[in-house]
């Protein structure tokens, strides 16, 4: 008989810097393989079907993937939130009535979503204008990916009880085996067997079946947390407050989605070599962007933990070193950029205008991202501390409004590109003002302790 065993460590003492990489790494390593398998989707749709279906696979219908994908794992942070400040408490009773809870609202919002999807499909493509020679593989694309999203559900909240925990490790292992199980599927899909953009689909979906299956065994296994199938149900203090913590950053996560689904719609007014190369484009710079989320897990976590114990000094340190690793990153990341994007992009596509297209947005956008970077680790901090309304609202008017303000406005009066896409530093810079004043002030230490 297998015995239970707990993986599950505490954050709340030792070294900050080494206690905060130590977590954060197998976070982003389990973050850049799932990176990996969406980007060998587009290398291998790109190489082996064409640039329609390089823009069919991404674009409009990878914007609705992150907005779904977005909401929930926002959603999910109202779970893991509470499930962090549980372990930095040491209350197990609660902290396996929290991991039942959390899973129970994975189903249901899997189910769904899975039904909504299906039946909103073509209408939602419609509202962004997608133009016609990607639209019928931009359907079946988004189509069979919602068939998977009961189990990235379930991966997805299983992975973040692991991690609330102290866990990065489990996920990151289950993650990296569901990566090669994509990559072999897509190999075998789209060139061998000749199934087009539906087999890179249908590779994404049983892989992340695989995932959701590991994970919950995982669970089980994990004495923390006393899970088992056939106790998977609702606590409705638990359920409210998560719902409470989590539903400001769903929505926070689907306003940035929405108005990328804005910006989306104006790149797809600039034809098909603009699509794919934006596609292209998001596909690389989305390296840095797991980099900088997986911090922010990290450092929700480690805040949350600590809040638990009481510990608000050790979150504030914490946050500083944060920053200035985070810093760090984002000008390596824009200097790697800088020297290596024409090969990457060419990983994608051989044609010369999409590379071309490509490459400008990558020079124009990537020094900014260390502007962004304070937003992950701000909120990120505010977060694990209980506080998920008021960044919402910073976020809504900072990075959301101020965005489709720029739009409307300055886009109709110089329409290129480069001033569609500059709604996104303009928008980072005024948010992570927005987030280091209120930082700053520490009202965001006043909120009621979620787990009261």
């Amino acid at each position: 008989m297998i015995q239970p065993r707990t993986d599950t460590v505490s954050i709340t003492e030792g070294p900050i810097w080494k206690g905060l990489l130590a977590f954060f790494f197998p976070i982003l390593l389990g973050t850049f393989f799932q990176q990996l398998y969406n980007t060998v989707d587009a290398v291998v749709v790109g190489n082996f079907i064409g640039k329609e279906a390089l823009a069919a696979a991404g674009g409009g219908t990878a914007i609705y993937i992150n907005l779904l994908v977005g909401f929930f794992t926002g959603l999910s942070a109202g779970s893991t939130i509470i499930i962090s400040q549980f372990f930095g408490a040491g209350r197990k009773r609660e902290l396996a009535a929290a991991v039942r809870t959390a899973i129970w609202i994975s189903v249901v919002l899997g189910i769904f979503m899975t039904a909504a999807g299906l039946i909103l499909s073509r209408p939602a493509l419609l509202v962004i204008e997608t133009p016609q020679p990607v639209f019928d593989d931009s359907l079946l694309y988004l189509r069979i990916y919602f068939i998977g999203i009961l189990p990235m559900f379930i991966y997805n909240m299983g992975a973040g009880v692991l991690r609330a925990a102290g866990d990065s490790k489990s996920p990151f292992t289950v993650l990296v085996a569901g990566c090669f199980i994509n990559i072999v599927l897509d190999l075998l899909f789209v060139p061998v067997l000749k199934l087009g953009i539906a087999g890179a689909a249908w590779a994404t979906v049983i892989s992340q079946t695989f995932c959701m299956t590991v994970i919950i065994k995982k669970l089980h296994r994990n004495s923390s947390f006393d899970f088992r199938i056939t106790n998977i149900k609702p606590e409705t203090n638990l359920l409210n407050k998560m719902m409470r913590l989590g539903l400001p950053t769903g929505i926070q996560s689907s306003l940035y989605t929405i108005s990328n689904l804005i910006i989306q719609s104006n790149v797809n007014s600039f034809g098909t070599d603009m699509i794919a190369a934006v596609a292209a484009y998001g596909r690389i710079d989305a390296f840095f962007w797991m980099t900088i989320s997986s911090f922010g897990t990290a450092i929700t976590t480690f805040a949350g933990q600590n809040y638990g114990a009481h510990l608000i000094s050790r979150i504030k340190k914490g946050t500083a070193e944060g920053l200035l690793m985070m810093g760090a990153i984002s000008v390596f990341y824009t200097v790697l950029f800088y020297s290596t994007g024409k090969y990457i992009f060419r990983l994608f596509t051989a044609d010369a205008a999409v590379i071309e297209e490509g490459m400008n947005i990558l020079r124009f956008l990537s020094p900014f991202f260390i502007v962004y970077m304070p937003i992950e680790v701000l909120s990120g901090t505010i977060h694990g501390a209980g506080d998920t309304f008021r960044p919402m609202i910073i976020t809504m008017l900072g990075v959301c409004v101020l965005r489709i303000v720029w739009l409307f406005a300055a886009v109709p009066l110089h329409r290129t590109i480069n001033t569609v896409l500059a709604c996104y530093p303009v928008t980072w810079i005024a948010t992570s003002i927005a987030f280091f004043i209120y930082y700053a002030s520490n009202a965001w230490l006043k909120e009621t302790d979620a787990i009261k």
